[in-house]
């Protein structure tokens, strides 16, 4: 076999790990762990009495915390360093988490473990997860990010069945901390035997990049982080509550609350599938636009979540949106702005993003507890959604429209 065959073996063999380490990274960190938790939240509202302000807060506190403190630092090593060593940090932090959450016995506990989890969504998460995508895969990046991006609509449609068996076998405490172990059990091996790209492998495939200063001087980054913003924060404030609604405001049982979530996160797996390959064949703006309008067309449904048949077309059109939504945000930064400095851009954005996701469920939660309804809780999901549309409606489709971005070496 000659030798430029057998580089070119290889090559697609590293990429396939790759594509299988952020699967499972995500699997792990964002479908066991972030999607997990809101499905215990009924468990401390019962066994603690506290307030549905109270068990979002915490997701709210420490991203607020973590993401300013830690998100752009976070970029910055990923892209001085590379992803790999962050991650495993991250793997066992989220984890972790997990298993302290499980025996956790008063409020400021619930703060501290979540603190840890959020520490381990910045590292193990998305952010480091895009670059390493992004540094492997220059054509068909977008089946790519969406074969990995799978892992979140994977383990966030099996983890509301695995949680309603754990709870049944160990009680919610036990859960948590079988949930925990997993995370490490799955991800860590994995993550510690990838393999970065090259410095010399990574610029073959990808265009130069934007210098950093450019992109702030770019309209087009605040109108991303904008509507990325705005979009997470309608996800999120949707996200978090729907298990507090079904159980607590609209009666059903555990078993059909983990029905109607693990649907959510079914179609989520479709919408993943679909966005990736329409990122490779449309321009990314529209499909990141097709993605945020779907979001905004499912809220209203959570109107009427007493009726089971609206919750199912909710889980339908919810959840192939959420399929695409932290899918398309990278892949369209990329666009714009180049790998050689996703990580720091990124880590902005995910930083703004974590902000979002703190703020509007703890608003949410919030309004219920003041109002006794959801009602004005779901009329500000369905605004922020719908600014969130209209600034990616004002992006550029491309660097080369984008005004004051000029890649190195451009005149």
């Amino acid at each position: 076999m000659k030798r430029g065959e057998q580089g070119a073996m290889s090559r697609r063999r590293q990429q396939a790990q790759a594509a299988a380490t952020s699967f499972l990274a995500l699997f792990s960190i964002v479908g066991l762990a972030l999607y997990g938790l809101p499905l215990y939240y009924d468990f401390m509202v019962r066994e603690f009495g506290w307030s549905r302000t109270q068990v979002t807060s915490g997701n709210a506190l420490s991203k607020l915390i973590i993401g300013p403190l830690f998100g752009f630092l976070a970029g910055w090593i990923i892209d001085r360093f590379g992803p790999r060593r962050i991650m495993l940090v991250g793997i066992l932090l989220a984890g972790g988490a997990l298993l302290g959450l499980g025996g956790m016995s008063a409020l400021w506990m619930f703060y501290a473990f979540y603190l840890l989890n959020a520490i381990g969504y910045v590292c193990g998460g998305p952010l480091p997860n895009q670059v390493l995508l992004s540094q492997w895969f220059k054509e068909g990046r977008g089946k790519a990010m969406g074969f990995a991006y799978l892992g979140i609509g994977v383990g966030g449609a099996l983890v509301p069945w695995l949680s309603y068996w754990m709870v049944q076998w160990w009680g919610w405490r036990g859960a948590l901390r079988g949930l925990g172990a997993l995370i490490i059990l799955l991800a860590w091996p994995m993550a510690y035997f990838v393999k970065e790209a090259r410095p010399e492998s990574a610029a073959a495939g990808v265009r130069a990049a934007v210098p950093l200063r450019e992109v702030f001087r770019s309209p087009a980054f605040y109108l991303l982080a904008v509507g990325s913003m705005c979009s997470i924060a309608a996800v999120g404030g949707a996200n978090q509550h729907l298990k507090l609604i079904m159980s607590l405001d609209a009666g059903y049982s555990q078993g059909e609350a983990a029905r109607i979530i693990s649907l959510v996160l079914g179609f989520s797996i479709a919408g993943r599938l679909l966005m990736g390959w329409l990122a490779d064949h449309l321009p990314k703006k529209h499909v990141m636009l097709i993605i945020y309008l779907l979001v905004t067309a499912a809220i209203p449904l959570l109107f009427f979540a007493s009726s089971r048949s609206a919750m199912g077309l909710f889980a339908v059109v919810f959840g192939i949106g959420l399929g695409g939504e932290y899918l398309i945000i990278p892949l369209m930064a990329a666009e714009l702005f180049g790998v050689g400095v996703l990580g720091r851009v990124m880590g902005i954005v995910v930083t703004a993003d974590g902000v979002a996701e703190a703020v509007s469920p703890m608003f949410v939660g919030y309004l219920r507890d003041v109002t006794g309804s959801y009602n004005a809780g779901f009329v500000w999901l369905i605004g922020v959604a719908l600014v969130g549309a209209m600034a990616i409606s004002l992006l550029p489709r491309r660097a080369a429209d984008a005004p004051g971005l000029k890649t190195r070496g451009s005149s």
